[in-house]
């Protein structure tokens, strides 16, 4: 007996002093994740990859305006929603103590207009999204012709692109009637 008392006071404490002294983390620990609510562009991904829906997204028509919603009491810190964003608006940060005196103060919250149809000023997606897009097109786009037509679409609602498409398939299968 008197050997393991002078062994284990040769070795010392095995367990850290948390959470009275600082916990060191490994780089690559992950923890709450933060959304950059300036460079989303309101996709959706982290949202449709999130395992336990921790991150939602709501149309909130009558305000005009797209909710993007994280829980943190609920997120699982997998990483998923940082994976998948296409412009890194969210990352994982180290931090892991969240706790809080009301479950409100676990809801982070960022509101996004939306675009309106040019044609029948309806609703149809999130302005940030559109204006992505529209910079994706400048940047790829090789004749400036197909990057206005390209924009002209974004323009407008799916509904109406379809209306315009069906009505240009009208037209040119009258034209082609016409040389028969």
């Amino acid at each position: 007996m008197f050997e393991w008392i002078k062994e284990s006071l040769t070795v010392g404490n095995a367990t850290v002093k948390y959470p009275f002294a600082p916990l060191e983390l490994i780089p690559d620990s992950r923890g709450k994740p933060e959304h950059d609510a300036l460079a989303c562009i309101v996709c959706g991904a982290c949202a449709t990859a999130c395992p336990p829906n921790a991150l939602q997204m709501h149309l909130d028509l009558p305000n005009n305006n797209y909710i993007w919603q994280i829980n943190y009491g609920r997120c699982i810190f997998c990483g998923r929603c940082e994976e998948v964003c296409p412009v890194k608006a969210i990352e994982l940060t180290q931090e892991f103590e969240l706790a809080v005196m009301s479950k409100d103060d676990m809801l982070e919250t960022a509101t996004y207009s939306l675009q309106r149809c040019a044609l029948c000023n309806k609703q149809y997606a999130p302005s940030k999204e559109i204006d992505y897009l529209n910079s994706l097109l400048d940047s790829f786009a090789q004749n400036d012709e197909e990057v206005q037509r390209a924009k002209e679409q974004l323009s407008i609602c799916p509904q109406c692109r379809r209306i315009a498409e069906s009505a240009n398939v009208k037209f040119i299968c009258e034209q082609l009637e016409r040389r028969a």
